[in-house]
């Protein structure tokens, strides 16, 4: 079963028909990284990228900004040695006062920035989002 059948290889979408265990089982057939965040808790950048840090198994030193986060989507992996692909599931980003649609897009921008760096390594980088709902 080819899950990503008509998801191009480097995307930044939301998750919509997609179920994170499936994505999960995806990346695994694939023998590609799944990176996954869950972001339900946070209310700010700060809380969003510690989120995200802790989730992607960051260095302690990561700088919690959207130029650190770039780092290390790209330069990080990149030093490591040949890379399969990622799948990255960015589950619950809030909408908040204290991180609105601007900081989620910035946010957004960073991981499609990402996905172009690896798009021209020929690299499978398919980013996979959330945003929780506000009662």
């Amino acid at each position: 079963m080819d899950l990503f059948k008509t998801v191009p290889p480097n995307i930044v979408q939301s998750i919509r028909a997609f179920r994170m265990s499936d994505l999960q089982d995806e990346a695994q057939r694939l023998g590609q990284h799944f990176l996954f965040a869950h972001c339900a808790n946070a209310l700010t950048k700060h809380q969003v990228l510690t989120a995200i840090a802790r989730g992607f198994g960051f260095p302690k030193h990561f700088g919690k900004n959207f130029d650190a986060l770039s780092d290390c989507l790209t330069d990080l992996p990149y030093k490591t040695g040949p890379q399969a692909g990622f799948i990255v599931v960015l589950d619950q980003l809030p909408d908040t006062q204290k991180f609105d649609r601007e900081a989620r897009e910035t946010l957004l921008d960073v991981f499609r920035d990402a996905a172009e760096f690896w798009a021209d390594k020929k690299i499978a980088f398919r980013v996979f989002y959330s945003v929780a709902v506000q009662i």
